[in-house]
């Protein structure tokens, strides 16, 4: 009887790490508490846990008598800036790609690991950002440059040799679609982007377009 017939096990949606889902969590988070404060309260965040250059440059400190604050306080802002971000889509759209990439290097690396390879990557991208915009007041806000990594990391973690097709949550041509769109959207919306502040938020430059292979792509974010 039909019934009685034995049926495949269920495959479930997602196969990502339970670490994945729980940063893209704290990320969402993060900024709905923004979006639930006062406007003040906001900037005041902005200030204090967003990247700016100028908080680095001692001419500058000392050209307007500001106090840099403690060795906390000047390097707080590597690692809080990537929890913060412009709106909602901003958030959205680096989350998709965290969904996209993080599992690989998550399954490879481990949740500390990944953790602190994530967080050491937006360092990083944070310091090169110092280096070429030294003095610069415009906040970087945005978790694009963590996330960038985990795309390097996940391109490179990519096996090699041939696997036997398996059938993935979002097909290839979806992807591109999507990574089409993803470059459309920054374009046009990236003066609103760095307007929609007191102040602009400069907002990281894409590296390149996503590259497509099995069920990852590459792609860099430019939304901070």
């Amino acid at each position: 009887m039909a019934f009685l017939t034995p049926h495949a096990p269920r495959q479930p949606i997602f196969r990502a790490p339970a670490v994945v889902p729980l940063l893209i969590g704290a990320l969402v988070a993060a900024h709905a508490a923004r979006t639930l404060v006062s406007p003040a309260q906001s900037l005041e965040w902005i200030n204090r846990f967003a990247f700016i250059p100028a908080r680095y440059s001692a001419s500058f400190l000392s050209q307007h008598g500001m106090d840099p604050g403690s060795l906390f306080d000047r390097g707080l802002p590597f690692v809080s800036y990537m929890a913060l971000h412009n709106d909602y889509t901003h958030v959205a759209i680096n989350c998709l790609w965290l969904l996209a990439f993080g599992p690989i290097v998550a399954r490879r690396f481990g949740t500390p690991l990944f953790l602190l390879f994530f967080i050491l990557c937006g360092i990083a991208a944070a310091a090169t950002h110092l280096a070429f915009n030294w003095g610069s007041l415009d906040p970087v806000i945005g978790a694009s440059g963590g996330i960038s990594g985990l795309m390097a990391a996940g391109i490179r973690l990519l096996p090699t040799e041939q696997m036997e097709p398996r059938p993935c949550l979002v097909t290839e041509k979806c992807w591109a679609s999507l990574g089409a769109w993803k470059l459309d959207w920054k374009r046009s919306n990236t003066q609103n982007l760095l307007r929609s502040q007191a102040f602009p938020l400069r907002v990281k430059k894409q590296v390149g377009i996503m590259l497509m292979a099995s069920p990852s792509e590459e792609g860099n974010q430019t939304n901070c």
